[in-house]
């Protein structure tokens, strides 16, 4: 049997979140439902079954332990106890008793993956989703015991119930007795001789599910939501998994996001920037009236407080940031050109001079932003 943190590999010293891990990767790419290759549906068992020793902090202890914990804890011949029930599976337990039993038909289902796009208004208050989930359900017909109506599963006649073949080895020490899964079973105990004809004896079959979800304020691009008992349900009507959201926010023609705050830009006439103006502007959660005060300057930003994206995680929300772009006329008639000279020359206007490089409105409305 091949070592259980080989076949995840991880570390002998790796983290439960890190066997958690290893083990959902690996999970997802040899699942009988996305890999139907025989190959992939015998390293999903071997992976799922060193994912149920190791995530159990007893079952792992013991399986680091090894059998030469037997020697340990002192003098005496209390060790050899535990060898002999060991090799022996467990004197006194009865004809076939395999020490630890057989294993349950009933398995964690799978976790799902689903891609969730929201629009950038929907992040600002949160929104509720009804989704589609294409998953493996409790079957109806036999409710998860994998038997055909009105039979159930029996014993199994070559292990007894066990799960175990016993075997006698030759050795060092003499014959010595080892034990193994049955093949018969599969180290179940029992066999189904009448498969539930719904989901050919796997207690559960795919099906669309729907589901109304919440979708909290704040979300971002990348950010995945768990929702616990969600996914699959398992073999035999085991538990579910869990059911995790991936949130793709679109992309919005006027808003863009930095962080909790909004920024857009706003576009004024030469004129509205000399004189001043009042503007009521269409925002992402209703109208929203700004006043440009006279000599506002290009890519001057306008800060309106508490009019970005909600926390994703409480405590109010961002703010929302207008940075100015003031629109030079490129045609003009020949009273407009008049009136502008007039205007030239009753202002006494700074003489061109060289300053500091920026690359366009852009350049400057991010460093205003970054210093707002």
């Amino acid at each position: 049997m091949a070592d259980h943190y080989e076949a995840l590999g991880v570390d002998k010293n790796a983290t439960p979140e890190e066997i958690k891990k290893a083990y959902r990767k690996l999970a997802r790419e040899f699942h009988p439902d996305v890999n139907p290759d025989a190959a992939a549906s015998d390293r999903f068992k071997t992976v799922t079954h060193a994912y149920d020793v190791l995530s159990d902090p007893r079952q792992r202890q013991e399986y680091d332990q090894g059998p030469t914990a037997a020697f340990g804890g002192g003098a005496g011949f209390g060790g050899f106890g535990d060898i002999f029930e060991t090799f022996f599976g467990g004197a006194g337990q009865g004809q076939g008793g395999g020490g630890a039993g057989p294993r349950s038909r009933k398995e964690r289902g799978g976790d799902a993956l689903l891609r969730v796009e929201v629009d950038l208004d929907e992040v600002i208050f949160g929104t509720k989703r009804d989704l589609e989930v294409n998953t493996a359900v409790l079957c109806e017909t036999c409710h998860g015991s994998c038997a055909a109506p009105g039979t159930s599963a029996v014993t199994c006649d070559i292990c007894r119930g066990s799960g175990h073949i016993q075997r006698a080895v030759r050795s060092l020490l003499g014959n010595i007795m080892t034990s193994s899964p049955c093949g018969t079973c599969r180290g179940y105990g029992t066999v189904i001789p009448n498969p539930c004809p719904s989901c050919a004896g796997q207690g559960r079959v795919r099906a669309t599910r729907k589901m109304t979800v919440d979708i909290p304020a704040g979300v971002d691009t990348g950010l995945r939501l768990q929702l616990p008992g969600q996914g699959e349900v398992g073999p035999a009507g085991g538990p579910n998994g869990d059911l995790y959201l991936e949130i793709k926010v679109k992309h919005h023609e006027v808003y863009s996001r930095d962080g909790d705050d909004l920024l857009a830009t706003l576009e004024v006439s030469m004129v509205d920037a000399v004189l001043g103006t009042a503007v009521r502007l269409d925002a992402l959660d209703g109208a929203l009236d700004l006043e440009l005060r006279p000599g506002t300057q290009g890519a001057d930003v306008l800060t309106i407080k508490e009019r970005g994206v909600s926390k994703l995680r409480g405590g109010g929300r961002g703010d929302l940031k207008i940075g100015v772009q003031v629109v030079t006329p490129t045609k003009l008639s020949g009273k407009e050109q008049e009136l502008i000279r007039q205007f030239a020359k009753s202002h006494k206007a700074k003489t061109p001079h060289l300053s500091e490089f920026q690359q366009g409105l852009f350049t400057k409305l991010r460093d205003r932003f970054l210093h707002v």
